[in-house]
């Protein structure tokens, strides 16, 4: 499970404002360029920036495991054509590489999301960009961010209680929709139960958040960000 986990490393050191910037420009260059030789360097850089989070690549990849599915299928699907030749290639190595930009693009924001606090994430946001969108866009990001790994919880639990009444038994249609229906319906008593505590706790649009400073440390981060950002461009 993607969570915030307290270290001393480097990116944790960083200002999220960094962190974000380089997503950004990271994302930007994964998009742009589609050459093998630009996803070697981007999967070169997406290991060291792993590196530099501690972030344990198999860890993430499980933790991503049900995205990893459609990013699995979508090659294939894109490859298969209703009439001769029955199988394009090139459509499908298309996709592949799509895919794994998107990987790519996953697997930093795990770096992120590793080595930064929420608070953190919605200060950035909020002081970045100024009024009401602002405050809108962090609180909206700081929800999904808390939001995430308890339904992800909820899922497992749902999938546990079924496993244990011998719901593996039955067919994979039967087990697919009574995982959703359940999953949906905690998910909304969830957010009605969110709903009542951000009442009861007199929600403020605009709490003090902490601190942010940027240090000599994000110079580096700052002119990587900057790089990726004019390489999308070139």
């Amino acid at each position: 499970m993607l969570t915030y986990e307290p270290d001393e490393t480097l990116a944790h050191r960083l200002d999220p404002r960094s962190k974000l910037a380089i997503q950004i420009g990271f994302a930007a260059t994964a998009l742009a360029h589609t050459s093998p030789r630009a996803l070697a360097t981007l999967t070169v850089l997406t290991g060291a920036i792993l590196a530099v989070a501690r972030v344990h690549p198999l860890r993430t990849l499980y933790a991503y495991r049900f995205a990893l599915v459609l990013l699995a299928i979508a090659p294939i699907v894109a490859a298969v054509t209703f009439g001769p030749p029955w199988v394009a290639l090139e459509d499908g190595l298309a996709s592949a590489q799509a895919s794994y930009r998107v990987l790519l693009i996953l697997l930093v924001s795990a770096a992120y999301i590793r080595s930064t606090p929420v608070r953190a994430s919605r200060a950035a946001i909020q002081r970045t960009i100024p009024g009401k969108p602002g405050q809108v866009l962090g609180i909206g990001v700081a929800l999904v961010i808390r939001f995430l790994p308890v339904l992800q919880a909820d899922l497992r639990t749902i999938r546990e209680a079924i496993a244990a009444r011998l719901g593996t038994e039955r067919g994979p249609l039967e087990r697919t929709t009574t995982i959703g229906q359940l999953g949906l319906r905690r998910a909304f008593d969830r957010a009605d139960r969110l709903s009542l505590a951000l009442r009861a706790r007199c929600f403020a649009w605009n709490p003090t958040l902490p601190s942010l400073s940027l240090s000599r440390l994000d110079i580096p981060a700052l002119t990587l960000a900057i790089v990726l950002a004019l390489s999308a461009l070139v």
